[in-house]
């Protein structure tokens, strides 16, 4: 049986295999992005507010218009910038490195999901594997 949202096999997996997960997906994510990987801006912050146009650095792509009204502040384009795939593929290198952690720590004993050094990096794997709020 494969769990729903990580795919992985067994009922219930591993913090180990959720996050080694986590950082797949980011990274297939990425590479489908070809060479639209940021770090992005805005073309047009100055013009607020209509609408904000989002642009890759170094190529001429659009990745994405907000508009801003009471719904979607200014802040909104400002947040998707700062999220760009640079950042993504730092999530991923973390939760990667955190999956060794807990590979070697689970040499000597069973990692505590809740550990303050694995909970926060398990939560960002979690999120990224479509977990519920």
């Amino acid at each position: 049986m494969r769990h729903p949202r990580t795919g992985i096999d067994g009922a219930t997996p591993t913090p180990e295999q959720e996050l080694r997960a986590a950082a797949a997906k980011l990274r297939g994510l990425l590479a489908d992005l070809d060479d639209c990987r940021g770090p992005w801006y805005i073309a047009n912050e100055e013009q607020r507010p209509y609408p904000q146009s989002i642009r890759n650095q170094g190529v001429p792509y659009l990745v994405a218009d907000t508009y801003t009204d009471p719904v979607a502040p200014p802040e909104t384009a400002q947040y998707i910038c700062a999220m760009h795939p640079g950042v993504g593929l730092a999530l991923a290198d973390w939760l990667e490195s955190t999956a060794r952690t807990v590979e070697a720590v689970a040499e000597k004993y069973e990692p505590d999901p809740g550990a303050h050094w694995l909970a926060p990096a398990l939560a960002v794997a979690r999120q990224i594997l479509g977990a519920a709020s």
